[in-house]
């Protein structure tokens, strides 16, 4: 089994990277990017056979370790 975690910032929070990135693509001639938001993909593979308890596990994993739940928020994946 898989779980793909997305984390992303929360609204409102300052994202300096993801303006970088806006402002280049509009450098390059891409002047319909407005705003981006960057964020980051944790893909994990899990030895455990239920999807319910699998992304129970993940989600303490998240609150524990792979996001600062103070400023980011995340989506959990489930794939069989």
């Amino acid at each position: 089994m898989k779980a793909i975690v997305h984390i992303g910032l929360k609204p409102g929070v300052l994202d300096p990277q993801g303006r970088a990135i806006a402002r280049s693509l509009s450098d390059l001639g891409f002047g319909e990017v407005s705003a981006a938001r960057q964020g980051k993909v944790i893909e994990l593979d899990l030895k455990e056979k239920d999807a319910g308890k699998a992304e129970e596990r993940v989600k303490e994993m998240c609150e524990k370790l792979l996001a600062n739940t103070v400023i980011e928020s995340y989506r959990i994946d489930i794939e069989a």
